[in-house]
């Protein structure tokens, strides 16, 4: 006797096997997905890293053209002085120190030798950078001086000739 196995054709559906390799292809789309949003995020935070990192530079920078030549009593400018482990308003954690040497081809040119230091996760991290630094007077003290002694304004033109 012969058993003939018939499917009944009411009937539609997935085998198990359909199903299990239906979900190995889901769970390998899904996998890649989840690696790109991983990868995607820790581009995120070395992008942010960097960018915090060059607002630090640009501060001390600023800080550094703004206080680095001393003024004397009259106003003239001196020769700096080592600056060691000075923190930065704004940024916790943050301090630099700077040492310059003049350019004996140009003596308001000081080349300056930079050294940051800060804490990051709990461990005490350092870079070092070299500028060139001009000797002149920092912006705030410039933009005091024309405010408090306005330049004078200049002297009328004579009045027209009125006998022609």
């Amino acid at each position: 006797m012969k058993h003939h196995l018939r499917r009944s054709r009411g009937r539609g559906g997935f085998t198990i096997l359909e199903v299990l390799v239906a979900m190995a292809i889901l769970l390998v789309g899904m996998t890649a997905v989840l690696g790109l949003l991983t990868f995607g995020a820790a581009l995120t935070r070395t992008a942010e890293l960097r960018n915090e990192g060059a607002a630090a530079m640009e501060a001390v920078l600023a800080d550094l053209e703004e206080s680095f030549f001393p003024l004397d009593p009259q106003g003239a400018l001196l020769d700096p002085s080592p600056i060691v482990e000075r923190p930065l308003a704004g940024l916790p954690g943050l301090a630099y120190g700077a040492r310059a040497e003049r350019n004996p081809d140009r003596p308001r040119e000081w080349r300056v030798d930079v050294e940051v230091s800060w804490l990051s996760a709990g461990v005490r991290r350092d870079r070092s950078f070299r500028t060139i630094l001009l000797q002149e007077l920092p912006f705030g003290e410039r933009l005091r001086r024309r405010l408090a002694n306005p330049p004078a304004a200049p002297a009328p033109p004579p009045p027209a000739d009125a006998t022609r």
